[in-house]
């Protein structure tokens, strides 16, 4: 395994008490892979980025949700106006009677999709809840590290009440229109997407929620969709031994010529070239 960074606890905290941290990202830069020794919750406010996280290429954009834990791997790379929230907090440090491990540990369970989507609804309530948590982890005296953890503790609930699995056909208080076209996106690998009828089916405008998607995306919705479908063929190149076409069926091109010019396109390199850069290991 190549080298990388290893950020440390002394460059994040004010102290060795400190529970919790707020660090923004206005805009993320591309940042090389690194591990950490303390944890981090990533929450995507707007643009789009690739997040490689444990090898595993994600698209990411408003609304994107991870929980990092202190060993895994991640980097970012073709960063487009990516303005994101880290939440870094150290688990040994946390004193309320709190079963933290269900709250964050179990988002990362084995077999689990890692990336998690928060709706509309939820982000305009983190949106709050980080602005006071930032406000208050800078302090050091006792009750200020107690409304720190408090609130950080309100933060995780929220999330957990929020969140969806991109796969999910919707979002669980999914309102907003925005949301069920991102989740109506994330499940859109294997057949073709019909905005269309999308719009009539929810009663939308087609130029507004074009409009929409590219203000808090930074792309186009069929830009997204195809970068969606890109990173799950580079992960099938990586860790499975299907052939490429069959690759490109089960990411929603039902020709692979033409998956395979979008892929060189998209990768710089084509198919064959990526999967024998990352030979599968035995």
């Amino acid at each position: 395994m190549a080298n990388h960074l290893i950020l440390k606890k002394t460059d994040f905290f004010a102290s060795a008490t400190q529970p919790v941290a707020v660090a923004d990202r206005y805009p993320q830069n591309v940042f090389a892979e690194h591990t950490h020794d303390f944890c981090e919750l990533v929450l995507v406010w707007r643009g789009n980025g690739l997040h490689i996280l444990n090898d595993r290429p994600y698209r990411i954009t408003c609304g994107d949700l991870f929980y990092i834990r202190a060993e895994d791997r991640h980097s970012y790379e073709s960063v487009n106006d990516l303005v994101l929230h880290n939440i870094i907090y150290c688990p040994e440090r946390l004193k309320l009677n709190v079963d933290w491990r269900d709250l964050l540990q179990s988002a990362g369970a084995s077999g689990k999709d890692p990336r998690w989507r928060l709706s509309s609804h939820g982000m305009a309530q983190a949106r709050q809840l980080i602005g006071q948590l930032e406000h208050e982890s800078v302090k050091s005296d006792a009750l200020s590290l107690c409304l720190t953890e408090s609130l950080f503790l309100q933060l995780c609930i929220l999330l957990r009440r929020h969140r969806y699995q991109p796969h999910e056909t919707g979002a669980p208080d999914s309102g907003e229109t925005l949301d069920l076209l991102l989740a109506t996106l994330g499940n859109s690998f294997h057949a073709p997407f019909d905005l269309q009828h999308f719009c009539q089916q929810n009663k939308v405008v087609d130029r507004y929620l074009r409009q929409l998607f590219r203000q808090q995306t930074g792309m186009s919705i069929s830009q997204y969709l195809r970068q969606l479908r890109i990173c799950q063929a580079q992960d099938l190149l990586r860790h499975s031994e299907m052939l490429i076409g069959d690759i490109a069926t089960r990411c929603g091109f039902e020709d692979s010529n033409y998956f395979s010019v979008v892929f060189t396109k998209e990768t710089g390199m084509t198919p064959r070239m990526w999967r024998q850069r990352y030979a599968i290991e035995t």
